[in-house]
């Protein structure tokens, strides 16, 4: 991949890397009730989805569920579903107030968290199956390619996630009374129920 080819694709990954999404909701929703380090686990799962995309559409998968509009409803479903779970499940959570110390096994819960919002998330696949092959010299190997690629993406989508987490963060220190707490709780509950109803709405990208 050539210098000013990679540079119009780190330009297309910030781009989509900065547009709000259930990732980035995801990403702020940890960070104001458990602390940057506990978001970080749920963009560590963001990033882990993105590689599994990446594989998909290097192994052709990414045409086929394309193609398929039973394959992309059946995904689109089940994306819309767990984000509205997750919305529900945030809107009726009790007004705690930011707690930093996970265990272990609570950052697991969140790096599941973030694997799932993006990886039942069918538009992010064909988005990346659609932006991704116009990068790809075919006349050079395109397995370091792939490499450069996934690099790019995963980097630039870390710091943009991090950057939503840390602004999260200073927010969710402010917040101690249980009203605000109470209201931060509905808020993003109601951004992730938004975010599965645009998901369950949505047609399949042309």
């Amino acid at each position: 991949m050539s210098l000013h080819l990679w540079l119009g694709f780190l330009l297309a990954a910030i781009l989509i890397a900065v547009t709000p999404g259930p990732g980035a909701v995801a990403s702020m929703s940890a960070g104001m009730r458990h602390g940057y380090w506990s978001a970080l686990a749920v963009i560590l799962g963001l990033q882990t989805a993105i590689l599994i995309h990446l594989t998909i559409v290097a192994v052709g998968l990414g045409a086929l569920l394309a193609a398929s509009e039973t394959a992309f409803g059946v995904v689109k479903l089940i994306g819309a579903a767990y984000l509205l779970w997750l919305g529900i499940k945030k809107w009726r959570a009790a007004p705690v107030a930011m707690d930093a110390t996970l265990p272990p096994e609570r950052r697991k819960g969140l790096f599941l968290q973030g694997l799932l919002v993006n990886l039942t998330n069918p538009k992010a696949i064909i988005f990346i199956g659609a932006l991704v092959p116009s990068f790809i010299d075919t006349a050079s190997a395109q397995f370091p390619q792939y490499l450069v690629i996934a690099a790019t993406l995963c980097l630039t989508d870390m710091l943009v996630m991090s950057i939503y987490a840390l602004v999260a963060v200073r927010l969710g220190g402010w917040l101690h009374e249980p009203k605000k707490l109470r209201l931060q709780n509905r808020l993003f509950g109601g951004l992730f129920v938004s975010a599965g109803a645009l998901l369950a709405m949505s047609s399949r990208p042309l």
